[in-house]
């Protein structure tokens, strides 16, 4: 992989598309590990993690994660999922932080030297391509071993690293016995049985 420890980087990471990603491939993160794993090669300046959060309950599932990532060494970036019922009758969440992130990266974009965004979604290529233009590296961190792909073609070809996420997956899968928050269906702000859409 292309990092320099003089690099001053930052990690994107849209929670949503990383937990559908892992969850393809069969593993759950440990997101302390892939802070380090970073770490111990690039200057890491600051890890956003993106997420939507459903408010309409009294708990939510994802909290633990949050709180755990939150002083652990991440920014959070979090807003309100919207849910509704579709036209199937599905119980179905809304919760796009595409903007959020878009947002955080263009204004960072100066002061970095290296963006690695953790999502496959085609929606970023145009914020890729404009990062590149004001001079900063962009890895792509997402896979293609997944069926369908988890990355879109474009984006894959704008980036000017693509990092396959099973091929370094081995350095941060969380073990079964580690006790931290893991609510299987909660990364993504959904309750068991819900679904997303947007990411």
């Amino acid at each position: 992989m292309n990092f320099l420890p003089t690099e001053r980087t930052v990690l994107f990471i849209d929670g949503a598309n990383l937990y559908a990603a892992s969850r393809n491939l069969g593993f759950d993160v440990d997101y302390r590990s892939l802070l380090e794993f970073f770490r111990k090669r690039t200057n890491v300046l600051r890890a956003y993690y993106y997420s939507a959060l459903l408010e309409s309950e009294e708990y939510s599932p994802l909290k633990p994660l949050t709180d755990w990532l939150a002083y652990n060494g991440y920014t959070l970036v979090t807003k309100p999922a919207k849910e509704y019922t579709d036209a199937m009758g599905r119980r179905r969440v809304k919760g796009n932080m595409d903007i959020e992130l878009a947002l955080d990266m263009m204004e960072l974009a100066p002061r970095i030297d290296h963006a690695v965004l953790f999502s496959g979604d085609a929606d970023f290529r145009r914020l890729v391509e404009a990062v590149q233009r004001r001079a900063v590296k962009v890895s792509v961190v997402s896979s293609i071993r997944t069926a369908p792909p988890m990355v879109a073609d474009e984006l894959r070809r704008q980036a000017d690293i693509f990092i396959e996420l099973a091929d370094i997956a081995p350095e941060f899968t969380r073990r079964q016995s580690e006790h931290r928050p893991r609510p299987q269906s909660a990364r993504t702000g959904v309750p068991a049985g819900g679904e997303t859409e947007g990411e």
